[in-house]
């Protein structure tokens, strides 16, 4: 079971990539058709979006990288 835990964090970074961007990009043309601003909140969304989606990346390998750092050297 132990080896499964890297394989399903793996498997999950691309669904909260498509996730977070897709639901910046909706929010924004929510608020796009909200206060009638056409193209500025939903590049908006899309930007936070994407910067969300590289810190949660980062955040998902970070204990990966480390768990194979420890392993080289120890």
């Amino acid at each position: 079971m132990n080896r499964w835990i890297p394989a399903l964090r793996l498997t999950g970074i691309g669904f909260y990539i498509g996730t977070c961007i897709v639901g910046g990009t909706f929010a924004g043309l929510w608020l796009d058709d909200k206060f009638n601003t056409k193209p500025m909140f939903m590049i908006g969304g899309m930007v936070v979006g994407l910067v969300v989606a590289i810190y949660g990346v980062y955040q998902m390998i970070r204990p990966l990288m480390s768990d194979k750092q420890d392993k080289e050297n120890g």
